[in-house]
């Protein structure tokens, strides 16, 4: 197995400003890094919560679930009932498997991907808004936000992945 060094070393993202570039890179590494530390788990280790800890299965769900709405604000938009409803069903959420759970964060990523790779680099300190109280933000506020909190949460996962597989 040849070992690539991370997204963000690999070079330039053709067509890609430098300035949103980091969005896809974290997306990528946040690929990768969730498929390799979660490769030998079962779906009961996936949801098991090792010393109290939140289950790998939520941050990976949870990865998806903000990235789509953290879009919709990068969007200009608000969040529609369905992904209210999908919010909600992240406190109890159904215990998917890794293949699912992966399958949610491509299709996450890839839309996002499609936004990101459109934004003109002229646009990054426009305002947005987000949550119910409309609370000021900018679009490389948001950008950040997105690559900060998915590598947050990955962290979380492998941290609970480990865990989980040496109960």
């Amino acid at each position: 197995m040849v070992s690539l060094p991370e997204p963000w070393m690999r070079g330039p993202i053709p067509g890609v400003s430098p300035l949103t570039a980091p969005v896809l890179y974290s997306f990528e590494q946040a690929r990768e890094e969730l498929a390799r530390y979660t490769e030998r788990l079962t779906t009961e280790q996936l949801w098991a919560t090792p010393f109290g800890m939140g289950p790998a299965g939520f941050h990976i769900l949870h990865i998806a679930g903000s990235t789509d709405r953290l879009m919709t604000y990068l969007r200009g938009g608000e969040l529609t009932a369905g992904q209210l409803e999908a919010l909600e069903r992240e406190k109890d959420p159904p215990r998917l498997s890794r293949e699912e759970l992966l399958a949610l964060v491509d299709r996450a990523f890839a839309a996002a991907e499609r936004v990101v790779r459109e934004i003109d680099p002229a646009t990054l300190a426009e305002p947005r808004a987000v949550g119910r109280k409309r609370l000021p933000t900018t679009v490389i506020g948001l950008l950040t936000h997105i690559a900060e909190h998915t590598q947050r949460h990955v962290g979380q996962a492998i941290s609970a992945a480990k865990l989980a597989e040496k109960a």
